[in-house]
Parts: C-alpha cells; structure tokens; sequence
C-alpha cells in the first residue's frame, strides 16, 4: 500500500516522502498514530504544492541573496574604534559592531552569524570581511575602521 508520511517514521522515510508499505502496517500503526495517509489523488496534489512551494521559496532566498552580495560589493563600511598609545584597538571589532553598522548605515539586514572574520580584527586601517549569504552565495563587504 502507498502512503505518504505525515511525520518521520524510523526505519520508513521522513515527513512528506512516499512509501510503500504493508497494508498491516499502515492500517495496524500507521494510520492509527495519525503517522501517515492513504496516498490518494488529493493527498498527491498537496505533497505535489508543498514541495512545489518549497522549491519556489528556496529560488526567492538565493535571489535575495545574490541581490545582497551585488549590494555589499559597494559597500563601504565606517567604523570608528578608541585605541591605546601603541595605536592598537582596545578589545576588537566584532560581528555584532559590524552587522550594526551596515544596518544603520547602509539599511542592509545581515546575520551576524553569517559574517565570516577568519582573525579578531585588532588594527586600524582597511578590511575586507566575507559574508555566506547562502550555501553556495557569498559576497563581501569591505571595512574601513579609523581612530575615534
């Protein structure tokens, strides 16, 4: 019997695959614990939009995505930092000063989980930061921080 699942089930698939199952089974456990439902025309139509659905939704956030990295290419951002007579920063310019000064200067929302600062940025002067909008989407934003 083919049933599509309403949760995942171990040892059969996850939420929303098609399986193919023992008619025992399905009527015996499955459709009891409300786990699956008889893969009928209507059940198919709304796994077929679901999954339609999701694939429009995943093409809207890599649009979005490359439309962000096209923007931060221009981007300048300016960040001022108080310093000690050696001239390096107090603490460091972390991910949070930066997702706020591209916010407040620019009106781009970034994720500061998605900035990607490989050493503390410690130094005055210019730096280039990359930013993983999404998994195969990354742009980069470039960093001015100058003495307060």
């Amino acid at each position: 019997m083919k049933v599509v699942l309403l949760q995942d089930v171990k040892g059969q698939g996850k939420k929303g695959e098609l399986v193919n199952v023992s008619d025992g089974y399905a009527r015996n456990f499955l459709f009891p614990k409300k786990l699956a439902a008889v893969a009928d025309a209507a059940v198919m139509n709304e796994l077929k939009g679901k999954e339609e659905a999701r694939l429009h939704k995943i093409e809207v956030d890599k649009q979005n995505a490359r439309e962000t990295a096209e923007k931060l290419q221009t981007v300048v951002v300016k960040l001022t930092a108080s310093a000690g007579a050696d001239g390096r920063i107090y603490g460091s310019v972390t991910a949070k000063d930066i997702e706020e000064a591209i916010k407040a200067q620019h009106g781009i929302e970034i994720d500061r989980r998605k900035l990607q600062i490989k050493d503390p940025i410690k130094t005055f002067g210019a730096h280039a930061i990359e930013i993983k909008l999404y998994p195969e989407i990354t742009g980069t934003v470039n960093i001015v921080v100058a003495q307060a």
